[in-house]
């Protein structure tokens, strides 16, 4: 499909922008279907996307085609955005387990996915491993709330190949959190790490694999940020300035400084 099959069902609507995340611009929203500028990594994501779908994993975005503006189109994912002003979602047990639950299924249902033979990925940061088409970019930034069978993980443009641990990593990060930050720093994050995890069904190997890579995984945010301000290129010079930086950088020595903790949480019992 080259183009939005229900151009003239969303022609009434006006156009809405959507905000959140930090790469939001050209966003929009018609009707049901969510407009998004595209790249040449799109058609390999909604290859992605489509396998998904197929392989009955149902918490993702829909892809359908490009508009007359050259836009990617999607479904829209009705909810509630969880990061920052709802993240008490995610305060009970059962939602945290949930949501690695639903990575977990990600993960097996992306497993059987063939890229293209022409597949382009948009790769801003260099991956440890290959295994999966890993999406990246899990957090709470990233998760739209619904009801309990209709969450939804978006922005799935940055997806491209890396090891699972790779995007289990990065998902706890954000997902205890593992912050320095005062404000979201929590006393109880080994129980939640254990707890997150059991629920994905990490082996006692991975688990092990997984302590040293939560910090090279949060650093390489920080390097990422970096490199890409002291070559001026936008939005990650305006992040930068604004102490995205510093963000990753004390949350990596706040991780680093507490391996045996997450250690001890991973491996005990």
């Amino acid at each position: 499909m080259t183009t939005n099959d229900r151009p003239h069902a969303a022609a009434h609507h006006a156009e809405q922008s959507l905000s959140g995340g930090n790469v939001s611009a050209g966003v929009v929203r018609i009707g049901d279907t969510v407009r998004r500028p595209a790249g040449p990594w799109t058609p390999a994501v909604h290859a992605l996307l489509t396998h998904l779908h197929e392989a009955g994993f149902r918490a993702a975005p829909r892809p359908l085609g490009i508009d007359d503006q050259g836009r990617e189109v999607l479904t829209f994912a009705p909810g509630q955005v969880v990061w920052p002003d709802r993240f008490a979602l995610l305060e009970p047990r059962r939602r945290l387990a949930q949501v690695a639950r639903l990575i977990r299924d990600f993960h097996d249902a992306v497993q059987t996915f063939t890229p293209p033979a022409d597949a382009r990925w948009q790769t801003l940061i260099p991956a440890e491993g290959a295994d999966i088409i890993a999406h990246h970019d899990l957090a709470p930034w990233n998760l739209i709330a619904g009801d309990d069978a209709e969450w939804t993980i978006i922005d799935w443009d940055t997806a491209a190949p890396a090891s699972r641990l790779w995007d289990v990593a990065y998902a706890v990060h954000g997902f205890i959190p593992l912050s320095a930050d005062p404000t979201w720093q929590r006393t109880d994050a080994p129980d939640r790490l254990r707890l997150f995890a059991d629920a994905y069904g990490l082996d006692e190997p991975e688990r092990r694999r997984l302590v040293p890579l939560l910090s090279r995984r949060t650093r390489s945010m920080h390097d990422f940020l970096r490199d890409q301000a002291a070559q001026g290129h936008q939005p990650w010079s305006t992040l930068w300035a604004e102490g995205h930086g510093d963000t990753w950088r004390d949350d990596t020595e706040y991780i680093e400084r507490r391996e045996e903790l997450w250690t001890r949480a991973l491996l005990s019992g």
